[in-house]
C-alpha cells in the first residue's frame, strides 16, 4: 500500500511540474486540416471513445453548454494533432475548458483552462484532476475513455456546486492512506496518554505535548481529506474507529510497561 501510494505521490508532483511549466505544449503545432468540417465538441483523433460514447458525450456537452454557459471540449490525439487550430475552431475563451487526451506524455490528460474556471477551482484542483484520472494506474483499470469521462463528470459536478477546492470523490488508495495516518496518530496519542507513574491513570501532559503530531496525522491527513472529498460516512467512521482502537491498544501496551515493578524500581 505504501509503495503504491508513494508512486501516486511522485506522479502528483510530476503532474504539478507539467501543469506549471508545460501548459499549452500540446497545442504547439497548427494543422487545421485535421479539424472536422462540422462543428462538434469532440475531436477524437486517437479513437479513444466508441461511437456511442462519442455521440452521447457530444449531446451531453452541447446541452451542458446551453444550460450553464460553460464550454467543455475534448481532443484525443496520438501521432497527429490540430494544435493551435482548435482555438479558432472552438472559439476558446475564458469560459472554455479543453481536455486533451494524449498518452505520449506519461499522463494521459492535460487541460487548457479558461480564466473563469480558476475562480471556482484553483490550480491545484487541475493538478489533482490530472494525476487522479490520467495516471497509468487509473487508465489501466478504467481505460482511456473512462479517464476522460470521469474527469468531465468531476468538473461538471464542481461547476454545479459553485466550485471545489479538491476533486470530489475518495479513491481507495487515498482512503487507505488516510486510514494509515489515523492509525499512526492513534498509536502516538495512546502512548502519549499512558501513565508514567504507578499512581497515575492518564498522562495529560505528554498527550498535550505530542498533540501537534497526532492531531496532524489524525485530523489533517486522516479526517480532512475524507470530509472534503465525500459525504459518505463509512470511510469517516472507519478512520475514527481506527484512531480510537489503535490509541486504546497503544495505551494498554504502554500502561503495562510503565507499571512493570522492575521499571518502578529503576525509577
Amino acid at each position: 500500500m505504501l509503495k503504491k501510494t508513494l508512486k501516486k505521490t511522485i506522479i502528483f508532483f510530476l503532474g504539478l511540474i507539467t501543469m506549471l511549466f508545460m501548459e499549452g505544449s500540446a497545442l504547439a503545432y497548427d494543422n487545421p486540416d485535421l479539424l472536422p468540417k462540422e462543428q462538434t465538441p469532440i475531436i477524437d483523433l486517437a479513437k479513444t471513445l466508441s461511437e456511442k460514447q462519442r455521440l452521447d458525450l457530444e449531446t451531453s456537452l452541447n446541452s451542458y453548454e446551453k444550460e450553464t454557459g460553460w464550454k467543455i471540449r475534448v481532443l484525443s490525439q496520438y501521432e497527429k494533432t490540430p494544435g493551435l487550430a482548435v482555438k479558432d475552431y472552438w472559439n476558446l475563451d475564458e469560459t472554455s475548458l479543453l481536455i486533451i487526451a494524449d498518452p505520449r506524455g506519461g499522463n494521459l490528460l492535460s487541460f487548457n483552462v479558461g480564466d473563469a474556471y480558476f475562480a471556482l477551482m484553483p490550480r491545484i484542483f487541475w493538478v489533482e484532476l490530472q494525476t487522479r484520472f490520467g495516471n497509468q494506474f487509473y487508465v489501466r483499470d478504467n481505460g482511456e475513455d473512462g479517464s476522460i469521462l470521469a474527469s468531465i463528470k468531476a468538473v461538471e459536478t464542481c461547476l454545479d456546486r459553485g466550485g471545489c477546492e479538491v476533486v470530489p470523490g475518495l479513491p481507495k488508495e487515498q482512503w487507505q492512506w488516510t486510514l494509515f495516518t489515523s492509525l499512526l496518530g492513534g498509536i502516538i496519542a495512546g502512548f502519549a496518554a499512558s501513565p508514567r507513574k504507578s499512581n497515575e491513570f492518564f498522562s495529560i501532559g505528554w498527550l498535550l505535548l505530542l498533540s501537534p503530531l497526532w492531531v496532524m496525522l489524525f485530523g489533517i491527513f486522516g479526517i480532512a481529506p475524507v470530509i472534503t472529498r465525500t459525504s459518505d460516512i463509512l470511510p469517516l467512521m472507519r478512520n475514527i474507529l481506527g484512531f480510537i482502537g489503535s490509541a486504546l491498544g497503544a495505551y494498554l501496551i504502554a500502561e503495562r510497561k510503565f507499571k512493570d515493578p522492575d521499571l518502578d524500581k529503576q525509577n
